[in-house]
């Protein structure tokens, strides 16, 4: 099966959710580029984000992720996975719904702390109470990520390749951003 992506679809979710695992299959999928807007800003500061985070603050962090996004709607249409809270920011919401599309990859809590209890990779994970941190987090980005025009469930028992279908799934019903071609 073949396909043409119109638009660039922004996955939009929490840390764990899997926006760069599923976002690398399904641009395979669908024979498009990948972006990830956190690697392009850790390329550009030549830094890690954690690193940018305590030299700068989040404030800056949010600026030049605002500015990376941008850069990288505007080229050729493709998947890009943003940082856990760029769609928080209402410029990125803007930017991407006027540029692409976003899917926003909807985990449970128990699901999102499996997947980043251990990593040592997460700036606002890094309190005395991680888990509670996590839940914090949760509950104040849910309303954010459900303004996404396309939602996608993540759940412990999909695999990667599975969540992508979903993902191929549900933009095919949208066919200003997905068509199959013959």
């Amino acid at each position: 099966m073949r396909y043409l992506l119109k638009k660039t679809v922004a996955m939009v979710g929490m840390m764990g959710a899997g926006k760069t695992a599923v976002g690398q299959a399904l641009a395979a999928r669908l024979d498009v580029p990948f972006r990830d807007s956190d690697a392009a800003i850790v390329e550009a500061a030549n830094m890690e984000i954690a690193e940018i985070f305590a030299r700068d603050g989040e404030a800056f962090f949010r600026d030049r992720e605002a500015q990376v996004i941008a850069r990288l709607l505007d080229a050729a249409p493709g998947v890009l996975s943003t940082g856990g809270g760029a769609y928080l920011q209402p410029r990125n919401r803007v930017r991407i719904g006027e540029r692409g599309v976003a899917l926003w990859l909807k985990a449970d809590l128990d699901l999102l702390w499996s997947r980043v209890r251990h990593k040592t990779t997460r700036p606002l994970l890094m309190t005395g109470d991680p888990y509670a941190t996590l839940s914090e987090l949760y509950a104040a980005r849910v309303p954010a990520y459900a303004e996404a025009e396309i939602v996608v469930e993540t759940r412990p028992e999909y695999s990667i390749a599975e969540t992508a279908d979903h993902a191929v799934a549900a933009l095919l019903t949208r066919p200003d951003v997905l068509e199959e071609i013959p």
